[in-house]
């Protein structure tokens, strides 16, 4: 289980906005997907240039495989009341690679610590929920050449194991293109050379990373 969490993360594929109001403040979460946090430093700067007449621009973000580097801020709002709630909503809903930005506009009420807390965290659960999240996997692409009487049963465990097929080459034998996640790599050629008495050849050809869209596949560098 430990090197599939490795080898599996998720991710926010199309970031979105958010917002709510608490007592005439309003709570705007902007959610951005990011690589680097040289990418999380650009859209902050943005968001402050474009919402300067906000009192607050506060923001979390985490990034890596093992959110390894996590970084936020208040940035005026009490301490504790803003960045880290935001952050700790990120890393309870295991989310990598991820920019969150609450822009507030102050409706003229004070709220407290603890309506703080909710407000800064209900927005960036609100902004979530309207983004795409996906996974991001560690896998291989893999050559598999049978004759036409073993295609049948590619087929079948291939849809069993919820493996997607890229690409058919149909020729005198036929070449099905996988894209497997590394951790059923070993049980596919299992499978497969029973199911074909050996007759079918695996190959790989390349190591990727892709993510899942509903039933398609989209290979990320």
């Amino acid at each position: 289980m430990q090197n599939m969490e490795k080898a599996m993360y998720k991710i926010v594929y199309t970031g979105a906005t958010g917002e709510i109001v608490e007592k005439k403040s309003r709570f705007i979460a902007h959610v951005y997907p990011i690589s680097s946090e040289e990418d999380a430093l650009q859209h902050i700067e943005r968001i402050k240039k474009e919402y300067w007449d906000a009192r607050h621009n506060c923001f979390a973000y985490v990034i890596g495989p093992n959110q390894e580097l996590q970084r936020f801020s208040d940035d005026g709002e009490p301490s504790g009341t803003a960045g880290k709630p935001i952050l700790e909503v990120l890393l309870g809903e295991d989310i990598h690679n991820v920019l969150v930005i609450v822009t507030r506009y102050f409706g003229g009420t004070l709220l407290g610590t603890g309506g703080l807390v909710r407000a800064y965290s209900g927005a960036t659960k609100i902004g979530l929920e309207a983004c795409v999240i996906t996974e991001r996997c560690e896998g291989k692409k893999v050559s598999v050449k049978t004759d036409y009487n073993g295609l049948g049963k590619l087929h079948y465990i291939v849809e069993k194991m919820q493996i997607s097929i890229l690409d058919t080459i149909y020729t005198d034998s036929v070449e099905v293109i996988l894209i497997v996640p590394v951790w059923q790599e070993r049980e596919l050629e299992k499978k497969i050379t029973e199911a074909t008495a050996g007759k079918a050849n695996l190959e790989t050809i390349d190591d990727v990373q892709f993510i899942k869209l509903g039933k398609e596949v989209k290979v990320v560098s």
